[in-house]
């Protein structure tokens, strides 16, 4: 536990963002996490610049028209790697859009990450999902749904079950600010907390749901002041400090597995780009403002710490990025020459034994498509 704890949100009271290292790089080493030591560190850091290059690379290859769809999460992977660094193995994570490098940091091979965008016949999911659906029972990591919200009530029945069959762990569910107007949240946050089910409700208000501010979802002066009115805590955290995020995590989860129930945490960050490849946000919202936000890069200022501390250097960051490059342009080289789905992963998984009408339409399919082949 933290020397110095966050407090929950209270109803009388300014929300204020609670920081481990600040923006300028000063460190409140009362409230450093225990256990992050520089191994830590080197390990959320390294896992950030990851699912930065894996963006960049991946919104390239969606223009090139080789992928179809990716959503980034350039600006949030303070959160991102911060929450799933305070994870266990035996935890289970509901995910939102932009949570692929929880998985990756939980294990997910990079090589089925890049299959899952590719949709290739090597895919786990055999191409079932869109791109950037990510999902493996090896990590514990479901996946996501695009009617984002759906997952938040899914995520107490997890943790439920979880209570029930004595597992260790408790659950994530991951949501924007957009889904806290959703009755999935109203839904999942009650249940949570009259069931006192060990969920954890991490919201990533990266304050645009695709093209509706933040302050347009509530009137509320914070998300996370929201868990007053279900009766749990809520806390407030700054979403580009990986650290605090870290702490704050970490906190919420020793709650849980003390049986002390669910909480809301309210990670506040910023979108640095679109919502998608399929958005252009500069016809909605002021670019001054994200050029702003961009000063506050939450890789950066991990970085400058690892550097203040002497634990990172200008080679190690070559090194580094040299290491991700090859690696993720040999994976895309494989993913891409990969052949797609077979017929059958049509018919494979929906019944232990494929019943006669199924059976039927794939034979009607592969007549179908051996006639066209002759024209």
């Amino acid at each position: 536990m933290n020397n110095a704890l966050p407090e929950a949100i209270r109803l009388d009271e300014e929300p204020s963002l609670w920081q481990v290292v600040s923006p300028d790089g000063t460190v409140n080493e009362d409230r450093w996490p225990t256990g992050l030591d520089s191994d830590g560190l080197r390990t959320m850091y390294r896992a950030m610049s990851l699912v930065r290059t894996l963006d960049e690379r991946m919104q390239i290859l969606q223009r090139q028209g080789r992928i179809s769809f990716y959503g980034a999460a350039t600006g949030q992977e303070g959160t991102v790697i911060g929450s799933g660094y305070a994870t266990e193995p035996s935890d289970w994570i509901l995910p939102a859009l932009r949570e692929g490098g929880v998985a990756l940091i939980r294990g997910f091979p990079l090589s089925d990450y890049i299959n899952q965008v590719f949709c290739n016949g090597d895919d786990i999911q055999q191409g079932r999902q869109m791109p950037c659906h990510y999902g493996d029972n090896r990590v514990n990591y479901v996946t996501l749904s695009s009617n984002l919200g759906t997952q938040l009530p899914h995520a107490v029945g997890v943790a439920l079950a979880q209570r029930l069959k004595g597992d260790p762990g408790v659950t994530f569910a991951y949501l924007g600010d957009g889904c806290t107007s959703e009755s999935d949240f109203h839904v999942a946050m009650e249940f949570a907390a009259v069931m006192n089910a060990p969920v954890i409700f991490i919201c990533q208000n990266n304050q645009w749901a695709i093209s509706t501010p933040w302050q347009k979802q509530t009137a509320a002066s914070s998300i996370a002041v929201k868990g007053c009115g279900y009766g749990m805590p809520g806390y407030r955290v700054d979403g580009n400090d990986a650290v605090a995020v870290y702490a704050v995590t970490q906190m919420a989860r020793d709650r849980a597995v003390a049986g002390e129930g669910p909480c809301l945490i309210e990670a506040y960050t910023y979108r640095i780009g679109a919502h998608s490849t399929s958005d252009d946000p500069t016809r909605y919202r002021d670019e001054s403002i994200t050029d702003e936000w961009r000063l506050l890069d939450p890789i950066d200022r991990l970085r400058n710490l690892l550097i203040a501390r002497k634990e990172w250097t200008d080679e190690d960051e070559q090194t580094m990025l040299t290491e991700y490059e090859g690696q993720i342009r040999a994976e895309i080289e494989r993913a891409e020459a990969a052949p797609g789905p077979t017929l059958d992963s049509l018919f494979n998984d929906v019944y232990a034994h494929v019943p006669w009408h199924l059976q039927e339409q794939k034979l009607a399919l592969e007549s179908a498509l051996a006639q066209e082949k002759t024209h």
